[in-house]
């Protein structure tokens, strides 16, 4: 059984951050969230990877290299063009061959890995097994309807009026009929090959197409919302470990994490939270839910509920909280002006002002 992973797409819901980072690499508790995914297919006993690449095919590639870090044996797939989940199947047939396969992407998060799915999957070898969890809003992901009997009878994508509350998780499994129906299929309204159309003509087809409803913890990390969120999960189950220097002059308070190198000075660390190697926080405050990257400098501030790339800094400007703040990024006071109020006022005006 192979894997396939797809790391290509724009990312333009993280964007500024996505102009010059793969999405797939923004990292939660200061490890990428492709790593997770990499980490639970070697867990699941999968070793050859195919990577769906695209425009920042060189940044994973520098990442991920051959895949041996994992466990892995790492093929690299190019995409000229993001043109859709059944796109990234069709071009990577040579590759996968007559093999089973699980479809990964990227950048989505299951908490407890895929390798009871990837299990039953070859206990049962259904034609095609999905997984589903439900969401509160299901329009902005492909929706699943079962019949009474649990049996998966139809599939939308994106939906303006879906059928259920069951949105199809970043994770499929599928034997090599696959391959037929995504050359059936044709471009949707979006201009891509949806694998929502092919799972649906394998359903068409009477093929044993077979759903899974998690009830675990599932993530897509495509916005800023959702990766602080993610952050917050896996900084909870992190356990406490010290490796770095603290002085006297500060606190460390619950599961907290300060890597090799790292230096804490007259300031208060409030876990669960993450600082990286060699980053240096002085006169400040990390609150709850925080990973700062490596070779950082957080000084004179508060931060709270937020994730800081290397190499940044943050410099004298109170509290920052919620954010994603990017590589080398400097964060500093604005310069101060004088305090004055301008105004055109008509006739018998009146004004109340707080200073």
């Amino acid at each position: 059984m192979k894997a396939l992973v797809l790391s290509g797409g724009a990312g333009t819901r993280l964007r500024p951050i996505t102009h010059t980072s793969a999405k797939q690499l923004v990292p939660v508790a200061n490890k990428a969230v492709l790593f997770y995914g990499l980490e639970s297919i070697a867990e699941a006993g999968i070793t050859d990877v195919g990577m769906i690449v695209g425009d920042t095919a060189a940044e994973i590639e520098e990442a991920v290299g051959d895949g041996s870090k994992f466990g892995l044996n790492v093929t690299y797939i190019p995409q000229e063009r993001p043109l859709g989940l059944a796109h990234a199947v069709l071009i990577a047939q040579d590759y996968l061959g007559d093999d089973d396969f699980v479809m990964y992407l990227g950048d989505n998060f299951i908490v407890g890995g895929i390798t009871d799915l990837v299990d039953e999957f070859r206990g049962n070898r259904p034609d095609a097994q999905i997984l589903l969890t439900r969401v509160a809003d299901p329009r902005a992901f492909g929706v699943a309807e079962l019949d009474p009997s649990g049996q998966v009878i139809g599939l939308e994508e994106k939906p303006e009026r879906p059928k259920s509350d069951l949105a199809l998780v970043g994770v499929y499994l599928f034997t090599p009929v696959i391959h037929e129906a995504v050359r059936a299929i044709e471009p949707s309204w979006r201009g891509e090959l949806e694998i929502t159309h092919a799972i649906q003509r394998l359903i068409d087809s009477r093929a044993d197409v077979r759903s899974t409803v998690i009830k675990g913890y599932w993530k897509d990390t495509g916005n800023v919302a959702d990766m602080l969120e993610v952050n917050r999960m896996v900084l909870e189950a992190m356990e406490r470990r010290i490796d770095g220097t603290v002085d006297d002059a500060s606190q460390t308070i619950g599961r907290v994490v300060v890597e090799e190198g790292a230096r804490i000075v007259n300031s208060r660390i409030v876990g669960p939270a993450v600082i990286g190697r060699g980053t240096l926080v002085s006169d400040s405050y990390v609150g709850p839910f925080t990973s700062i990257a490596e070779n950082c400098r957080i000084t004179d501030s508060e931060v709270e509920f937020s994730i800081v790339l290397r190499d940044s800094s943050i410099q004298g400007v109170g509290r920052i909280e919620s954010s994603l703040i990017g590589r080398h990024v400097q964060v500093t006071p604005a310069p101060s002006v004088p305090s004055a109020h301008r105004f055109v006022l008509g006739d018998h005006s009146k004004v109340q002002i707080t200073s």
